[in-house]
């Protein structure tokens, strides 16, 4: 289905309101210095490429596939800068690599199941350069985040530039046997009597089995985080984060 939270211009506005300049950007930036080309698949609005195209002068490339994400991104300050291009990261084939390739934001949880996962991943492998690394997260299902997703919990207030206080929550389906959460997300404009309203689905992996995945792609993880903290993956730790780079190079290939 297409997802409004993303391609319609009314949700898409709103994006940068729940999660602004957050710690996987700072992350990812830091470990962009001294890179020449950056790959971002998922860019969404574009912050991250926007600054790292605008102030690091960085060559960054954006893919999203949603037109009114992309058109955020353009807008930012530094947007210019960058490349930003319209494209489904299963299938896209820019024909050309890049040192650093980036899925954050939990862009990879929008593929539901292992083979979109796979095409992911292996768009990933076709892109990256000799001696690149590649960075994307993941929620750890066992964390079982999705269980805050319901009103009382995910109830908040958000300021935004043009319609400023804007109250927020979200409600939540779990497939147990799909491991996938569709929820809603719903946004109340001051003096309007009912919320806009647009609903999501995205999938959790358990790292065992993103790890075979990864593999199987022909990639390999050098160090797996579980936040952007730097903290060490275990079970108990909240986001699964995979920092690697081409399998071939283990062998010197």
């Amino acid at each position: 289905m297409t997802d409004r939270l993303y391609h319609d211009p009314a949700f898409a506005q709103f994006y940068d309101c729940h999660t602004g300049w957050s710690a996987d950007k700072l992350y990812v930036r830091a470990l962009a210095q001294g890179v020449a080309g950056i790959l971002d698949l998922g860019c969404g609005t574009g912050q991250l490429g926007a600054a790292l195209a605008g102030e690091d002068k960085i060559a960054f490339t954006g893919v999203d596939l949603a037109p009114a994400m992309l058109a955020l991104a353009r807008a930012q300050p530094g947007g210019d800068k960058a490349e930003w291009i319209e494209g489904d990261a299963r299938d896209i084939r820019l024909g050309r690599t890049f040192d650093l390739i980036v899925m954050t934001g939990h862009a990879f949880q929008t593929a539901l199941t292992d083979t979109d996962r796979r095409a992911y991943l292996e768009t990933i492998a076709a892109h990256l350069s000799p001696g690149g690394r590649f960075i994307f997260d993941s929620r750890n299902p066992e964390a079982r985040e999705w269980e805050s997703w319901t009103p009382d919990l995910s109830r908040e207030m958000l300021h935004h530039r043009v319609h400023g206080m804007v109250e927020s929550w979200n409600d939540v389906e779990w497939d147990k046997m799909r491991k996938v959460a569709t929820y809603d997300t719903f946004f109340l404009l001051s003096g309007t009597p009912d919320p806009i309203h647009a609903q999501s689905q995205i999938g959790f992996i358990s790292q065992p089995r993103l790890a075979k995945l990864i593999a199987s792609a022909g990639l390999r993880v050098d160090r797996w985080m579980g936040d952007w903290d730097g903290g060490v993956f275990n079970e108990e730790a909240p986001e699964i984060i995979a920092i690697g780079r081409l399998a071939a190079e283990q062998c010197g290939i």
